[in-house]
């Protein structure tokens, strides 16, 4: 019991000398007699996390509460019931946060709160750079589980036992209630559990770990990054309606596909870099662009095929079988059924037969010289003819081939068209899954 001889701070001051000279060891009559250390903290921002680094910062309010059994008066004598002390005059417990990362920033608080019962509150502000193993997988919608785990240094749990000075459901309401900074983190819980850590000559540490949970705020990322990905995907499926043989199509898918990269080049500051894993935000940009590279090879494709077609070879049977009956009534574009009709022109040698009888007078030989001239003109005319015929028949084959190689280009076109619908549904459908079900589970 310390006495003071009036009850004024001076006296109180003075009477806690020889507390001080005791301040190298530890509070206790006995050293067989543990120093109960009780734990609390209130957070009061969140920085920010770094994914390069794997570190979680964060703005907490720490305190610490023990007792010192070399200290006690009487509140009336000394003229108060507590006093503010510096912290290098008393003992303080070496409690450390184990996923430190770098030295607190945080304004030095250098005075403690000691009691008339002996009772210490020890309380400051930290700034804590601390270790987190994140996944970011499910980046922007992921939820990260971090760790702040305090126990003492040197000290086993016969000698300093630790506890929580309140709940961590309490602890979670006040942070909430007090916090002023959260970036784009959002607090959504605190659990606490006690751990018990071997050491040598049968030793035992304790450790009482804090598990904070922080969800990422992704209005930010859907607005700049998920939306404008999704509208020029969607332009760009709309772009098939474009006649394939012009080369608006293709010079507009260009253009789009130039576009897109310039967009992913500018929000590159926005995705989170790591080496660990890839975030399915990255597997679903570059799904996009190959969606757009890949629709623009259907369209180079597609385009040769239709303005080249004239100098194509006959279109082969097992083509002809498998694209224009099968696949074309599979896609709406059955085979046209047009028959063509042969076309017989007979030589006109066989048809022109005039017989010049024996008897015939003079002025029927004249006749038959006139008729002889006729039948002439009638063999070059037939003979012309005939020529016609033959290119006619050739080019009405060409036509009728570069026709089928045109109708083999729009259905494969509308083919690749409806897989490309359905390829973007089913890719689209499972990474909103795959994020809905990471988001939940976390």
């Amino acid at each position: 019991m310390l006495n003071c001889s009036r009850p004024d701070p001076i006296s109180l001051l003075k009477a806690l000398q020889p507390v001080f000279n005791l301040s190298s060891i530890r509070p206790v009559m006995n050293l067989s007699t543990p120093t109960k250390v009780s734990i609390g903290f209130t957070m009061f921002g969140i920085l920010g996390v770094d994914e390069k680094a794997q570190i979680l910062k964060t703005f907490i309010w720490q305190n610490l509460r023990w007792r010192n059994e070399f200290v006690k008066w009487d509140p009336e004598q000394c003229g108060s019931s507590w006093i503010t002390i510096p912290r290098k005059l008393l003992w303080v417990p070496d409690v450390v946060i184990n996923e430190f990362m770098e030295k607190n920033s945080a304004p030095f608080v250098p005075y403690v709160y000691l009691f008339s019962d002996g009772l210490v509150l020890d309380e400051r502000p930290v700034k804590v750079i601390s270790s987190c193993r994140l996944d970011i997988y499910t980046f922007p919608f992921d939820i990260q589980n971090c760790s702040l785990s305090f126990n003492s240094y040197l000290h086993t749990i016969k000698a300093i036992p630790i506890n929580r000075s309140s709940s961590a459901e309490e602890i979670f309401k006040f942070s909430k209630k007090v916090m002023t900074t959260m970036g784009e983190w959002e607090l959504i819980g605190i659990t606490a559990k006690t751990f018990l850590l071997p050491a040598s000559r049968n030793e035992t540490y304790q450790e009482l770990r804090f598990f904070v949970s922080v969800r990422r705020r992704a209005t930010l990322y859907v607005v700049n990054l998920l939306l404008p990905s999704c509208f020029l995907i969607t332009v760009d499926l709309f772009s098939f309606l474009l006649p394939p043989k012009s080369v608006d199509r293709s010079l507009f898918k260009m253009t789009l596909i130039l576009g897109y990269t310039v967009f992913l080049l500018i929000m590159n500051d926005l995705l989170p870099v790591t080496g660990n894993t890839i975030p399915l935000i990255n597997v679903f940009l570059s799904l996009c662009l190959a969606l757009m590279v890949a629709s623009l090879l259907e369209t180079i494709i597609i385009t040769n095929l239709l303005c080249g077609s004239a100098h194509y070879s006959p279109v082969p049977c097992w083509i002809r079988v498998f694209v224009l009956h099968f696949l074309g009534r599979l896609v709406g574009l059955p085979p046209k059924s047009c028959a063509l009709e042969d076309t017989v022109i007979e030589n006109p040698d066989a048809q022109v037969s005039l017989p010049v009888a024996e008897d015939s007078k003079a002025p029927e030989q004249e006749g038959s010289a006139d008729e002889d001239k006729t039948v002439q003109e009638l063999r070059s005319l037939g003979e012309d003819l005939q020529a016609i015929c033959l290119q006619v028949k050739q080019q009405l084959d060409g036509n009728q081939s570069s026709e089928e190689w045109i109708q083999v280009g729009f259905i494969i076109d509308r083919l690749l068209f409806g897989l490309y619908i359905l390829f973007i549904t089913v890719s689209f459908i499972t990474i909103i899954i795959i994020w809905a079900q990471s988001y939940n589970i976390s």
